[in-house]
């Protein structure tokens, strides 16, 4: 089973909760503009950070439901919101692709379809994983040796 480290965990959750936070400000800066609402006292603490916050709370408890599990049956992506199944059979290629700042695994499949795995993958500050390149090699071992004669044991 491969997870997204808790750094990229926190990383993920972060950018997310920052995106809501800055919804939250415009928000707030509009209702004070119409002199609806104002925050008072522990309100601007909340405005402040809390959506930040939360979304990297949320961001670390996503992390066990995330990432790619390998089994003898293929390769199963996992979410919080969907799951994917390819089995071995299907999976004509894996690669290790530059996809924006990160380098994710990419599987291509017999059909002409490729999928992005969930996990591993690495990037820049929170989303750098220093054993990517272990990882990238586990699952290619794994994949060339269903491919060529099966898996060992």
């Amino acid at each position: 089973m491969f997870r997204p480290t808790w750094q990229q965990a926190l990383g993920r959750g972060l950018f997310l909760g920052s995106i809501a936070n800055a919804g939250l400000w415009l928000l707030v800066a509009v209702l004070t503009w119409a002199d609806l609402a104002l925050p008072a006292g522990p309100g601007w603490a909340f405005v402040a950070v809390g959506p930040a916050v939360a979304g990297a709370l949320i961001g670390l408890a996503a992390r066990g439901r995330t990432g790619t599990q390998i089994s003898s049956g293929g390769i199963r992506t996992r979410s919080v919101f969907a799951d994917g199944v390819a089995t071995w059979d299907d999976v004509a290629d894996m690669r290790a692709e530059r996809r924006g700042a990160r380098t994710v695994v990419s599987v291509y499949l017999n059909s002409g379809a490729s999928v992005r795995l969930r996990a591993p993958y690495s990037g820049e500050l929170f989303a750098a994983d220093p054993k990517f390149e272990g990882k990238m090699f586990a699952l290619s071992h794994l994949w060339r040796s269903h491919r060529f004669g099966g898996l060992p044991g």
